[in-house]
């Protein structure tokens, strides 16, 4: 089993978790660590096991995502810019 099997990632809007995410739930450890879209207005938080409450709570929240589908998504143009790599 790889050590990523049980993470699960969520994007989310940039604002969602700038007000919304409680960072001690999450993998990340402050908005200052996220990742950001190319455009700059979407974010993904990854957890272990259930979804955390702040992030359910998050309106904007994608369905979860497991770690090769987010790395799918990531390596789009939405997420790096042309040319660079994840």
């Amino acid at each position: 089993m790889s050590c990523f099997d049980s993470r699960n990632y969520v994007i989310i809007s940039s604002g969602d978790a700038a007000t919304t995410v409680d960072f001690s739930e999450v993998m990340e450890t402050s908005f200052d660590t996220l990742r950001f879209s190319v455009d700059g207005t979407q974010t993904f938080v990854k957890y272990e096991g259930d979804i955390p409450p702040s992030v359910s709570g998050c309106p904007s929240k994608s369905q979860a995502y497991c770690h090769s589908e987010i790395l799918d998504i990531l390596s789009g143009t939405d997420w790096t810019p042309s040319g660079e790599f994840i």
